[in-house]
């Protein structure tokens, strides 16, 4: 058989996927016909001309996708718990250790149907619940929201709201200070590239990882940026404990604070602008409000001590000159803070009270005149190229997150769900097992600022609401990417939760905690429809890649083994509920499929046919792409927002000039913080500095002397990619073998390791009062003395006494140390990278 080549797209880059005798023998990028395709942008910048290259990238967890298809880690059939009898006993306590039994597709469809009547009669639809975690496989129709969001709020359900677990104290802070809600907290980041190509004169890399984690979905488009702005002089420091792998290549200067002291930082270096006076007068007088009552803050004139050099130092443990020495040379140069937001998943935004650190970026940009050229937040420095944001193709969060909803006769997201009760993610341990549960704030809050205050408590008072009885785990894993991950363990076994199911592709940390085990397939086994790297919704025109590419994701090969398309999976379940015609209102995949192409902008340029077999569009760039508008500068000057910023509500009014604030100004005191709770000392109104909880200055750093971090990782997207091909397994970076086992790196310092007597490939156990969990050490002067670093997602759950809560773990899940404690007292988010351990040499 001649071999045949298809298009398909990955979570880290859209390939050419080369099939012979059905099955897939190559995958590549995708290069561009200079013939056929659109053209690429092209930017002139003192004297230079920067254009990208003419085809696509992968990021580096991609390569081997292919083996990733074919990995023997695949879950092939349909199974049953070996002691889980659902007209029996159920033995919960058996999770996690219980054997499998091989059944059918018939006999699972008809435990899990039958187990959804059972539950919704005896308790009512709120009963269950479930969610598709920390991803899954690429697409528009058939990625993670699509055929999971449409199926459950279709029949009713508890929705299990998400955390921002990449940007927790953007969101839940930084809204606060400039008000870019329906971004999550994210500014705009349009035209960005071209700005600083053509003005930046340094770009200061804050708690992110540029090369790591700022690519997302886009491949690794955008690292070429890094190579111009080396090209044309623009200085790159770095502030975050660990010399990450971007500070590595790109850094002119590394500095390495306390985890946890980014906020005293900041306002050290507020307080050097304030005395010195090098901040935008202008700026502070005529774009913000409270200015005064901070400044007064910052030099202790009100009943306070000042923040100054001498005080963060010994906080963060740096020299005052180094801080003295950045605060001077911010404000000398033209600067852009690329922070992560959704943009490099940043760590300082992710330990306790990271909330105040995120704010007082935003309020230190402020000073400096934000949205002049050369002047702004940037996240990750990876995202704002010039294209052209006028075509309209939805990505796979579009219009609620029910993807089939732009192109459905009936949406069902967000009001088609006929259940009001709520749970959360980082509680829904102590919502199934210690039930009632409150918190406040409403997951991700892209609808207005007071979904963060709004109170829930699970299970709801009243007639509707119900305890918790099912999950339904769509892909992903919450023991891998959640904090203090024991306690996924406990519930998992508890009894109060009747029935368990997990709906995956591959065996993950926690597959082995259900009852019902449903073999997806990936998404080169069934057809869809998508733009490379769009989110849409909450990540509206991001834009970490070079070209908008929309692909038809063709079918590859044959399902694998026995697994189905999760669409198909839905299908059966909904057939045996009798709602099978509302969920799939008669369409097959390729009926979908047209739809959305109908429903973009592609009929403008191409016909279904031809789209459908070249397999890849790419958008042509706008005609007058050289005067791209740029993110911020209509605020700075004063006029209506001018980007292609779709989502702000304050477009076509008479207040389209103004952020998205109460005042329509940067706030340095938030009014919102001050209308909902003026007196919280974790989230006040005006941000500052608060010691860690889980920081150097408790009582418990006696006993647990080494702050850990846990970056999201650079070979995996979230727990995508870990554990599923011996390729990235055998990156050093990634994992290391030993004695025939693939470990879970842990970066110390070599003064750190000598004082514990370790050495460079010793499996030393990382440990807290909350776990235990082996790695191999990796000695490195990239890491601070008192801190050490592991990235989180190891998708490898292996404690040496299976299904035992507590047992210690040697597949890398570092997430079983972290604290569950919540970002602060009326912030839902995780605090991961607070977290106290101690390190010792594994003998047994």
């Amino acid at each position: 058989m001649s071999e045949k080549i298809f298009t398909q797209c990955t979570v880290g880059g859209p390939v050419k996927v080369h099939v012979e005798n059905g099955r897939i023998t190559k995958m590549r990028p995708i290069v561009f016909d200079d013939s056929q395709d659109a053209p690429s942008w092209h930017i002139h910048a003192r004297g230079m001309d920067f254009a990208p290259p003419r085809k696509t990238t992968l990021n580096a967890y991609v390569v081997p996708e292919r083996t990733r298809v074919y990995s023997e880690n695949r879950i092939k059939y349909p199974y049953r718990r070996k002691t889980f009898d659902p007209k029996g006993e159920r033995n919960p306590q058996n999770r996690g250790k219980d054997e499998y039994v091989r059944i059918s597709w018939d006999e699972a469809i008809d435990i899990v149907s039958s187990e959804m009547i059972r539950i919704r009669e005896k308790y009512g639809k709120a009963a269950i619940t479930g969610m598709t975690s920390s991803h899954h496989n690429w697409g528009f129709l058939h990625y993670k929201m699509g055929p999971f969001g449409r199926f459950f709020n279709l029949i009713g359900y508890t929705n299990l709201l998400d955390n921002p677990d990449s940007w927790e104290g953007w969101q839940w802070g930084s809204v606060h200070s400039w008000g870019f809600h329906w971004r999550l907290g994210h500014n705009e980041p349009f035209g960005q590239l071209e700005d600083a190509l053509k003005n930046t004169e340094q770009i200061i890399y804050w708690a992110v990882d540029p090369n790591s984690t700022s690519y997302m979905y886009g491949g690794q488009d955008v690292s070429i940026w890094k190579s111009w702005f080396k090209k044309l002089g623009i200085k790159s420091v770095f502030i975050d404990p660990y010399c990450n792998a971007g500070a590595s290549i790109w850094a002119d200067k590394w500095i390495a604070p306390r985890p946890g002291t980014d906020a005293a930082l900041a306002e050290a270096i507020a307080y050097v602008w304030i005395k010195e006076g090098t901040y935008d007068k202008w700026f502070v007088e005529n774009r913000t409000e409270g200015f005064e009552t901070f400044r007064a803050h910052i030099m202790g004139e009100d009943g306070g001590s000042p923040c100054t050099p001498e005080w963060a130092a010994k906080e963060c443990d740096l020299s005052v000159s180094t801080i003295v020495s950045l605060a001077r040379q911010w404000a000398a140069k033209k600067t852009m803070l690329s922070v992560g937001t959704i943009h490099g998943a940043t760590g300082a935004a992710r330990a306790a009270y990271g909330t105040e650190w995120a704010r007082l970026c935003v309020l230190l940009m402020s000073m400096q005149g934000m949205g002049k050229p050369g002047v702004n937040c940037w996240g990750g420095a990876s995202s704002g190229p010039p294209m052209n944001f006028d075509f309209n193709f939805p990505g796979y969060s579009a219009n609620g997150w029910d993807a089939f909803g732009i192109v459905a006769k009936k949406s069902y997201f967000p009001h088609g769900n006929p259940v009001t009760q709520k749970a959360y993610r980082l509680l829904l341990p102590e919502i199934v097992m210690n039930p009632p549960v409150s918190w406040t704030g409403e997951g991700f809050c892209g609808e207005n600022i007071q979904q963060q205050f709004k109170h829930f408590t699970c299970p709801e008072p009243g007639p509707d609401g119900a305890p918790i009885k099912m999950i339904h785990r769509h892909g992903g894993s919450f023991i891998s990417s959640m904090v203090d991950t024991n306690k996924w363990v406990r519930m998992y076994q508890n009894p109060n939760l009747e029935f368990v199911v997990m709906q995956d592709c591959h065996w993950q940390s926690e597959t082995k905690f259900g009852d019902i085990l449903l073999p997806a397939s990936t998404n080169f086994e069934h057809s869809d429809i998508s733009e490379w790297n769009s989110a849409g919704g909450y990540g509206h025109y991001e834009m970490s890649h070079n070209h908008r590419v929309i692909i038809y994701q063709h079918k590859c090969i044959e399902p694998l083994w026995e697994s189905k398309p999760d669409y198909e999976i839905y299908t059966l379940l909904a057939e045996k509920l009798g709602v099978k015609e509302e969920y799939t209102e008669g369409n097959s995949f390729e009926d979908w499929n047209r739809k959305v192409f109908e429903y973009s902008d592609l009929p403008k340029y191409v016909t279904f046919e031809e789209f459908k077999e070249k397999g890849y569009f790419v958008v042509p760039p706008k005609a007058d792409d050289k005067d791209s508008p740029v993110a911020m500068r209509w605020f700075y000057e004063g006029r209506p927002c001018d980007t292609p910023d779709r989502l702000n509500p304050r477009l076509g009014t008479d207040k389209a000039h103004l952020l998205g604030t109460p005042s329509g100004k940067v706030e340095f005191v938030s009014r919102s913080l001050t209308e909902f709770d003026k007196n919280d000392k974790e989230r006040p109104p005006m941000p500052r500095y608060i010691p860690s909880w889980e920081g150097h200055r408790t009582e418990l750093a006696k006993t647990y002397p080494l702050q850990l971090i846990t970056p999201h990782p650079k070979f995996s997207y979230h727990t995508h990619n870990d554990n599923k091909t011996a390729w990235i397994d055998r990156i050093p970076q990634h994992r290391i073998e030993k004695d025939g086992y693939s470990w879970w790196p842990v970066r110390i310092s070599p003064k750190d390791a000598a004082a514990r007597g370790i050495k460079h490939g010793d499996i030393v156990k990382v440990h807290n009062d909350r776990a235990g969990v082996l790695c191999i050490a990796y000695l490195t002067e990239r890491i601070r003395p008192g801190t050490v670093h592991s990235y989180e997602s190891g998708a490898k759950y292996d404690p040496l006494e299976p299904g035992k809560a507590g047992s210690i773990d040697r597949g890398g899940c570092m997430n079983l140390l972290t604290p569950g404690r919540l970002l602060s007292k009326n912030v839902p988010g995780m605090a991961c990278n607070s977290c106290l351990v101690e390190i010792s040499r594994w003998e047994n």
